[in-house]
């Protein structure tokens, strides 16, 4: 995304993290907007009941991991008008469905007619015995944003509120070990010509010294131009909510990459009425960007965790895109249409270049992998 510097924006200048919360989680905020997200985006969630099905029977999986406990948590992360979590509900067996105790967090208030099973709270209760589930709560965990100016500095990437930007100060301290470790931005040509590698770290000096993007010595400068997305915010909010965790396991469900893959010119973007926008701070338009789901995972470094694309999780859990046999047609012609919409459904969550490109962290607390073959 380029970066202009022009004199008719609004507002004062400010780094992307704070500009972002304001305009997701403010008095007028977008996530305060009363027709949900849903009224902008299209989750796995929205796209089909059988997502939750899916989780619903891997909260199944959770239960007898535990030992069926009297009381079985099942906490929805950004629950947004409670959808996944009254789905969940809808789907359990009686029997794990009377011990569960249900948990919708989200910062907007609670919707009317929800199921008065849900407690609706603004954060995760503690000591939770069952499954946590974030489903595209990190991707709008704001961050900052950081860009290689022309001498190859790595600066913080300052926004007014109508999305003019311009280029700050150095990225230093924490935020730039974090890059260091998780985001190496490419390093351009050396003194003498030659290409640097950009494989090593991105940044001079010991960890917290100096600002990002000086090369080590004889590599140069980072190129010009290259955007990364601090994920350091996220990485500490999902630490912090599997800490909650006592027993169970917890699942966080993104857009994502590692760093092998990191995009060189970042995801910052924005979603308005079902379509892709400019990222503009003013409460207008949902602000996203895709996890980087590997700093998260390591910030708990916990046994047992794995990343799994969801075209591999949800068939895993019984959701795949098979057709129903032809010869239902004849024997039971309702039974072969429900089917044969279901099979699309499962294949849309799924497919690859959509939704089945989403990422599950996984991360067991105390019991074994519920999704092993």
């Amino acid at each position: 995304m380029p970066v202009t510097a022009g004199t008719n924006g609004a507002g004062e200048w400010r780094g992307w993290r704070a500009a972002a919360r304001d305009a997701l989680y403010g008095p007028r905020g977008f996530y305060r907007r009363p027709e949900g997200p849903a009224g902008h985006f299209r989750t796995s969630v929205h796209a089909s009941r059988l997502f939750a099905r899916a989780v619903a029977r891997l909260l199944c999986r959770v239960d007898a991991a535990l030992g069926r406990p009297a009381r079985l948590d099942f906490v929805d992360m950004a629950a947004g008008r409670g959808e996944l979590v009254t789905g969940v509900l809808a789907a359990l067996p009686a029997d794990v469905a009377a011990r569960t105790r249900a948990y919708a967090v989200e910062i907007a208030g609670r919707p009317d007619g929800l199921d008065h099973r849900i407690e609706w709270l603004a954060e995760p209760p503690r000591g939770i015995t069952g499954l946590l589930f974030a489903n595209e709560w990190l991707d709008n965990v704001p961050v900052e944003v950081a860009e290689t100016d022309a001498a190859g500095v790595v600066r913080r990437v300052l926004v007014r509120d109508d999305g003019t930007e311009r280029l700050g100060e150095p990225v230093t301290g924490a935020d730039a070990e974090w890059l260091r470790r998780w985001w190496p931005l490419p390093a351009g040509e050396g003194p003498s010509g030659e290409g640097a590698t950009g494989a090593g770290p991105a940044g001079a000096g010991p960890a917290g010294e100096g600002p990002a993007g000086e090369g080590p010595a004889g590599e140069g400068p980072a190129e010009e131009g290259f955007r990364a997305e601090i994920g350091l915010p996220r990485d500490k909010a999902w630490a912090s909510a599997v800490g909650t965790l006592g027993r169970g396991l917890a699942v966080a469900v993104d857009y994502a990459h590692t760093r092998e893959t990191r995009p060189p010119f970042g995801t910052l973007t924005g979603f308005r009425e079902g379509r892709e926008t400019a990222p503009v701070p003013d409460g207008s338009c949902d602000i996203t960007a895709h996890v980087a789901l590997d700093a998260c995972a390591a910030a708990c470094a916990l046994p047992g965790t794995r990343l799994l694309p969801q075209r591999d999780a949800l068939p895993a859990l019984g959701i795949t895109g098979a057709r129903p046999p032809l010869s239902l047609a004849s024997t039971d012609p309702a039974g072969y249409v429900r089917a044969l919409a279901s099979a699309g459904e499962a294949a849309e969550l799924t497919a690859p270049g959509g939704l089945g490109d989403f990422v599950w962290l996984l991360q067991p607390v105390g019991i074994p992998d519920v999704l092993a073959p």
